[in-house]
């Protein structure tokens, strides 16, 4: 649903712009409402109303009793935040989100499918760099490739 990878800078009130892609993405497919959380690797995860409401199901029948399991709950969900995009596509990541991606002037939002990340540029280029060049070797040891 989500692909491709953006750059985008945070205006002077806080907000980042959701791609145009994304935006098209969002308005064939009827949503207008995201939610925005922690993410892994020290980005932000943004998930389309329906995908959100599929990944809390998920997470929250985890059992509480396993301390992994609420540590990673207490986690992704006392993150969360509903966005609502404006007729632009701005929304605003609140400034505990920022800091915990290390977001302060620019912003690279990618698509991964089901969800869209949120880097901060140089977190972005390190990982990608760190691991484009395991990629063939990820693929061979997750994919039957033949």
């Amino acid at each position: 649903m989500f692909y491709g990878e953006y750059s985008h800078g945070i205006d002077t009130k806080g907000r980042l712009i959701l791609p145009a892609r994304f935006r098209e993405v969002a308005k064939e497919n009827g949503i207008d409402k995201f939610f925005v959380t922690r993410g892994l690797d020290k980005c932000i995860f943004m998930f389309a109303e329906g995908e959100w409401r599929l990944q809390e199901q998920r997470f929250k029948n985890l059992s509480f009793t396993k301390g992994e399991a609420r540590s990673f709950n207490r986690m992704f969900f006392s993150g969360a935040v509903e966005v609502l995009p404006d007729k632009q596509g701005r929304f605003i990541i609140p400034q505990y989100l920022k800091d915990f991606a290390g977001i302060k002037k620019d912003a690279v939002v990618i698509g991964i499918s089901n969800r869209i990340e949120i880097w901060e540029t140089a977190s972005w280029r390190e990982f990608f760099s760190k691991s484009s060049g395991d990629f063939e070797k990820t693929a061979e040891h997750m994919l039957d490739v033949d």
